[in-house]
């Protein structure tokens, strides 16, 4: 059995590759206070965390809305047998892994079921700002057998708005439909390829209404009904108002009704909870097919060129066995997504690129376990620190903080009584004792701020 060699220097150069993100220290930093959000918001209603294997057969993924066959990235050994060639592949979303999961799971799980997923996926599309080959998403969904309360599709929301409140992103919009007003509502003008027609609506924030319209006339529609699809789309309203504006328009069909009834419920539940956060915006229509009602896009106010950075929805039959049909709802947001547009653009930094809150200097080369043992018992009571890496001269000692943005300096022996610490950016130095001094809480930590 051979040993691996270790790596080599080389003169080839070494260069990125592309829609792969790799994050600098204070970058990751900023990437965990994302995630430490996510995680703990989720379990705070409830949501037990899964993780499934990275690898799918690559006939699932491709029956269950992978959009081509060159998107997925197959797996197989090197020095593998032809047969194993392009039988697996990575998941390119967390839906697909879910769906097989609760099917093989079913019997160990209790229902309803609530889930968290945060894990990467893989997806063979061209990169650009905000888009990647490999990226990070967290889910949640709750599924249950054979039917599925409608009250946790007026629950995502307020998840939704929970995390993304203690994002530092300002002001953002939940905009929410449901896909049994759309489908009723060109039922009842008269239209029956409600699937294309709800793809070529989902197309209006890129393509705009005028060239939405033509593609309608395009696909079937008469000029009026593609003017009645509009009329439908622009309705917005962070009240019950929506419902009054589609009657308006007056067509009726008792699936429109059914939808109007519930999204009326889920904007109803995030008047009293969520309020201003969440808005009946009749154009998101979610062109994916497996959708049946309420469906989600969350948008950065001031950044809606970013398009939708969260998003979800309704499904009656995330899974079947041909026996038992397993209906649920969810939401997925688009971790690195999101820190890649406020990173490449410079929107959020974090304090520090370090979590150590204080340095323990050196006096001289001979000291370190002194210095070790002051580090130690910070540590014991939750103060992150580090000890200096060599017995410099204290100036450079405090520069070496500086540069690495930790805030504090703790000389061991500075004054007659003892210990003392030194706050690099005011100056402020005073007596310290590392069984009973503490940081300011601002200073415990790295902040992540918007900027």
């Amino acid at each position: 059995m051979s040993n691996p060699q270790p790596a080599t220097t080389t003169t080839a150069k070494v260069t990125p590759i592309s829609g792969f993100p790799e994050y600098l220290p204070s970058e990751r930093i900023v990437e965990q206070r994302f995630l430490d959000v996510i995680r703990e918001t989720f379990e705070l209603h409830g949501f037990s965390s899964i993780e499934t294997r990275a690898i799918e057969p690559v006939d699932r993924l491709l029956g269950k809305g992978g959009d081509t066959d060159k998107e997925i990235y197959g797996v197989s050994r090197l020095a593998g047998d032809d047969a194993d060639a392009a039988k697996w592949g990575l998941h390119f979303d967390l839906t697909v892994p879910f769906a097989r999961y609760v099917l093989e799971n079913a019997g160990k799980l209790t229902f309803p079921f609530r889930r968290y997923q945060i894990q990467k996926a893989w997806r063979g599309e061209r990169p650009q700002e905000g888009r990647y080959r490999e990226f990070t998403q967290a889910d949640i969904d709750v599924v249950d057998v054979g039917e599925l309360s409608p009250h946790f599709e007026a629950e995502m929301p307020l998840v939704i708005a929970d995390v993304f409140s203690r994002f530092p992103v300002g002001d953002f919009v939940i905009q929410v439909n449901n896909r049994k007003i759309p489908n009723g509502f060109y039922q009842g003008i008269g239209l029956s390829d409600v699937t294309t027609t709800l793809r070529i609506v989902d197309k209006l924030d890129r393509l705009g209404s005028e060239t939405v319209a033509d593609l309608l006339v395009e696909s079937g529609a008469t000029r009026d009904q593609a003017d009645q699809c509009l009329a439908l789309a622009a309705i917005r309203a962070e009240d019950l108002g929506f419902v009054d504006r589609v009657r308006e328009l007056g067509v009726t069909h008792p699936l429109l009704e059914e939808g109007l009834e519930s999204l009326a419920t889920v904007i109803r539940t995030a008047m009293a909870h969520a309020p201003g956060n969440v808005v009946a915006d009749l154009r998101i229509a979610r062109g994916l097919d497996y959708y049946t009602g309420t469906v989600y896009e969350t948008q950065i106010v001031g950044n809606e060129d970013w398009g939708s950075v969260c998003s979800g929805g309704r499904y009656d039959a995330l899974a079947s066995d041909g026996r038992t049909t397993y209906p649920g709802v969810g939401i997925s947001i688009g971790v690195s997504r999101i820190l890649g547009l406020l990173i490449g653009q410079g929107l959020v930094t974090a304090s520090r690129s370090t979590p150590a809150a204080v340095l323990v200097a050196l006096t001289r080369d001979d000291s370190r376990d002194e210095s070790v043992a002051i580090a130690s018992a910070l540590r014991s009571r939750g103060i992150p620190c580090e000890v200096a890496p060599t017995a410099a001269r204290f100036g450079k000692q405090i520069r070496y903080a500086e540069r690495r943005g930790i805030p504090f300096v703790w000389f061991p022996g500075a004054a007659e009584s003892g210990d003392e610490v030194k706050d690099i950016r005011s100056g402020e130095q005073v007596p310290a004792a590392a069984d009973s001094w503490t940081p300011p809480l601002e200073d415990l930590h790295p902040i992540v701020t918007r900027t």
